[in-house]
Parts: structure tokens; C-alpha cells; sequence
């Protein structure tokens, strides 16, 4: 009889521990012209796939609508333009009324993400609000009696004045004290995640190869006696952590989310493949799943969300921009990485 491959051993493993403890989150975008309707996508999650939660980015009515009485955890995202706005009391109180209660609980809304990367864009005034914006909202919605649903905002890695190695790690200058230690006090008084989004993808060099794709490698010392890094997506995090450390907020949660790989990309961009895709996001579920943890962190499990659950065809920059979906419009897997429902469907090709 012939031996199972390599990949249907990996899917199995994948598959058993997702079984046991399922917690697959995925970025459903919708810059694209060609996507089926919002209660369309939620039913197929339901029905078709074993996530079990979904983030989007912006407060569409139809796609909240959509994931009512799925069961589906949903991170909904206030856009950076309405945060000045909402650092307003009375104005976070009105937003609560009329964005959240109309569908809240039918809809699982589990996160309020107050803008997306909004360090990274550089805008002063939405920086300077962010964190009064985050706390409006957090009381406004205990006063509305929705206290459970927390609120957090989505970094970027601009954050970090460097990352590697992950001892050296630290938050940037004048961010750090004036912006990410109020923000991470916010987190640790409301119990509320600290978010980044960790793309090996994006340090990736044609030397660093194997280490940004959880290849077997030699890995990085992070000094004499220190940890060993055998892959960037935990020294990544670990640099979150570290930085999160030495500002004195070692305890605060961290999730993921965003982290992805695209499966095609422009001319000469020999990293953007479907085969280099399938494995970086298959040992990211194997990362979410296994609650290994990291070098820092062992036996954490991290809410993680994959990004992203279609390729966009109206996304601007390269083709690679383009094509970080799992699915097509039309449902049908890029490729394959055990998320559908009572199968382990494998496509080498």
C-alpha cells in the first residue's frame, strides 16, 4: 500500500488539532467587484469551513447582518477617519446605539478594532485621539450593557525601532511613552488584546528564504546563551513581546491580526508562489492550533487571523496585493490547508 505523503500527514495532524480546539480566524476584505453577497460568505464559513472567526474592516451593515446566528466571533473595524470623532463621549455613546446594539447579540461581534494601523499611516490627529477613542468606546459600551465585546486597534510593525534580534527589540521613540504605554495600560486595565499583524512575508529576502518560510534552517542566536529563532514569525512576536516588556506590560495579550502570504505576484518575484503560500499558512494554523508558543512565550495560543479570505481584484499596488485570498469568488480553494469542513482535501499541483 502506498504511504501517505508528507503533506496528507501534516493536513491530518492540523486537522486533529483544530478538532480538539478551534480558534481559525481569517480577514474577510472587500476591495473587489466580483465577491458574492455577505450572507452568502457567512453561510459558506458556517457550513464549508472550520473558522470560527472573522474580521473585517470597516462597519458594513450587510456583512454584520450577514453573520447573524452563525455562531461566528466577528472583529468589526471603525475606519481611522471617524476616530478623532469618537474620542467624544457622547459621540462614542451615539456610535455604540447605532452600530452595535441593532445587532448585537444575534451577530457575535467580539472586537470593536478602532481603525487599522493607524500608526503606520502617521496621521497626528488620529494618532493623538486614537487611545482617548479607544476609551470612549470601551465605556460606552458598558454603559450600553455590552462590556464583554472588546476594543483594540491593529498595528503594524512600524511600531518596532527594531526587531532582531528579539533582545534588542523596543518600541520607537516618542510612540513609545506617549502612545503604546497609555494604549497598553488601556489593554491590561479593560483585559482587551494588543494587536499586530506579523508578515514574515514582508521581511522576506532571497537569503532569509528558508527562515521566513518555516524551512529547516540554522536558525538565529539571539546571543550567547540566548533563544533560537527558527522562524520569523516567532521572532516577530517575540520582538512584540520584548518591547511590550520593557515598557513594564509583560502580561498584556497579544493576538494576530493579520499575517499572510500571496500566491502570485508581479514578474521576478520569485517568493510569491502557491506552493510558498499553502506552506507559510499552513504552519501558521499549525502555530495557532498547537499552543507551542514561542521562544518567550511557550504554550501560548494566539488568536490569529489569516489574511485574507478572497483575493481582491480592485486592491491597488502589485499583483501580489492582489492575490493573498484562500478562496476565489467563487468559493474554490487557491489551495489547500485543511480548513474545510470534515475533509483534508490535498492540491500539490
Amino acid at each position: 500500500m502506498e504511504m501517505p505523503s508528507p503533506y496528507l500527514i501534516f493536513l491530518l495532524l492540523l486537522l486533529h488539532q483544530f478538532t480538539a480546539v478551534s480558534s481559525i480566524g481569517v480577514n474577510y476584505g472587500t476591495i473587489a467587484n466580483n465577491l458574492p453577497p455577505p450572507a452568502q460568505v457567512a453561510q459558506f464559513i458556517k457550513d464549508k469551513t472550520i473558522i470560527d472567526r472573522v474580521k473585517i474592516f470597516d462597519m458594513n451593515p450587510d456583512i454584520i447582518r450577514g453573520f447573524a446566528n452563525t455562531g461566528i466571533l466577528l472583529s468589526v473595524t471603525v475606519p481611522n477617519g471617524d476616530i478623532a470623532a469618537l474620542a467624544n463621549r457622547r459621540a462614542a455613546r451615539r456610535w455604540v446605539t447605532s452600530n452595535i446594539k441593532p445587532f448585537y447579540p444575534q451577530t457575535k461581534i467580539n472586537h470593536i478594532l478602532v481603525g487599522n494601523e493607524v500608526l503606520h499611516w502617521g496621521d497626528q490627529n488620529m494618532i493623538t485621539n486614537l487611545v482617548p477613542a479607544m476609551r470612549a468606546i470601551h465605556n460606552a459600551l458598558k454603559r450600553a450593557g455590552v462590556g464583554e465585546i472588546k476594543v483594540t486597534t491593529p498595528h503594524s510593525l512600524i511600531i518596532l525601532e527594531r526587531s532582531n534580534p528579539p533582545s534588542s527589540a523596543q518600541f520607537r521613540t516618542g510612540w513609545d511613552q506617549n502612545i503604546l504605554a497609555p494604549m497598553l495600560l488601556f489593554h491590561r486595565q479593560s483585559k482587551s488584546p494588543f494587536m499586530v499583524n506579523p508578515y514574515p512575508y514582508f521581511s522576506w529576502t532571497p537569503q532569509n528564504d528558508r527562515f521566513t518560510l518555516f524551512h529547516r534552517n540554522h536558525g538565529i542566536h539571539d546571543g550567547p546563551g540566548g533563544k533560537v529563532y527558527t522562524n520569523m514569525y516567532d521572532l516577530l512576536l517575540d520582538a512584540v513581546f520584548t518591547s511590550m516588556w520593557k515598557l513594564g506590560f509583560p502580561d498584556v495579550e497579544i493576538a494576530v491580526g493579520e499575517v499572510g502570504w500571496p500566491s502570485a505576484g508581479d514578474p521576478g518575484m520569485t517568493q510569491t508562489t502557491v506552493d510558498n503560500a499553502r506552506w507559510h499558512n499552513l504552519n501558521i494554523l499549525k502555530k495557532a492550533g498547537s499552543g507551542v508558543g514561542t521562544p518567550l512565550m511557550p504554550g501560548h495560543r494566539f488568536e490569529t487571523f489569516i489574511f485574507a479570505l478572497f483575493n481582491e481584484n480592485l486592491k491597488s499596488g502589485s499583483i501580489a496585493e492582489r492575490n493573498f485570498g484562500l478562496f476565489r469568488p467563487d468559493f474554490s480553494p487557491v489551495y489547500d490547508i485543511g480548513i474545510m469542513r470534515g475533509q483534508v482535501n490535498i492540491a500539490l499541483s
